[in-house]
């Protein structure tokens, strides 16, 4: 199967050289080199997000393969929905699905579904790509759409089953890949607000521990789209061995319009 871009032209450009100067003036100077098991990167229009998204990539080792799990926001396929093989067609040229690394994932995991409706029109994986393709263009991809899970003792057993299968197909390949959670922070508070939520949830992903960032979630009634992806994120990095978590930026909606009323909180995080 061959998926056309869902927002390219809304939250990317869609001309190739335009987004191109587009992604490299979000990463700034690629410094590169630094050897990461998982990020958290957010998934707004570039305009919005972009720079965040650019300190994580800028600095990253390229990948052979990514991992990218992001929220489902249409709702639409099953509640965990991996894409097995296909391509997708992106302004700087088509992006292979890792058949191989998917097959894999799904064979360990007993909560994934193979499924293409989940990823036709949802944004929060298709905007990872332009970034990936520039640290690597032949990089491949598995895309794994989550849909809202409840903050329960169960769903964590789920996250930490789809965590551990992706870890079980890492460690079987001999290719560099990287696990990618896509989430955007507190959706549309007050600067202040938003702050001190995103710096809970942050906290609990630092401290890689998905228990704890459920509990703030909850706690706090944090409007973070993606900590299903994250806690699975953080699952498989520890399977796979880490040992630290550092940010690598925060910022706002309000830091780009100046509008500081109701702000959405992007993060970026690197798992080592």
């Amino acid at each position: 199967m061959i998926r056309s871009p869902a927002v390219a032209g809304q939250f990317y450009y869609y001309d190739p050289s335009m987004l191109q100067a587009q992604v490299l003036e979000c990463m700034g100077e690629i410094a590169g080199g630094e050897d990461v098991l998982g990020v958290l990167v957010p998934h707004a229009g570039f305009m919005y997000s972009g720079k965040v998204a650019g300190m994580v990539y800028r600095r990253i080792k390229p990948a052979d393969s990514y991992v990218i799990l992001g929220p489902n926001h249409t709702g639409m396929g099953p509640p965990l929905s991996l894409m097995r093989e296909g391509i997708w067609r992106m302004p700087f040229g088509e992006v292979a699905i890792n058949s191989d690394l998917a097959e894999s994932i799904l064979i360990n995991s007993k909560h994934l579904k193979e499924d293409i409706l989940a990823h036709q029109y949802e944004h929060s994986i298709e905007v990872q790509l332009p970034f990936t393709q520039t640290l690597k263009a032949d990089s491949q991809f598995v895309p794994i759409a989550v849909a809202h899970m409840p903050l329960s003792a169960d769903s964590l057993d789920v996250a930490r089953d789809v965590g551990e299968a992706i870890a079980k197909a890492v460690k079987a390949t001999r290719e560099k890949v990287v696990v990618v959670a896509s989430t955007d922070l507190t959706h549309y508070e007050p600067q202040d607000a938003a702050k001190e939520k995103d710096d809970a949830a942050l906290k609990a992903v630092l401290a890689l521990d998905p228990k704890k960032l459920f509990a703030e979630v909850g706690k706090r009634s944090i409007s973070m789209c993606g900590y299903g992806p994250t806690a699975i994120m953080l699952y498989a990095c520890r399977a796979l061995g880490a040992k630290k978590a550092e940010l690598a930026g925060y910022m706002t909606s309000g830091d780009v319009t100046g509008d500081y009323e109701q702000v959405v909180g992007y993060g970026g995080v690197l798992v080592k």
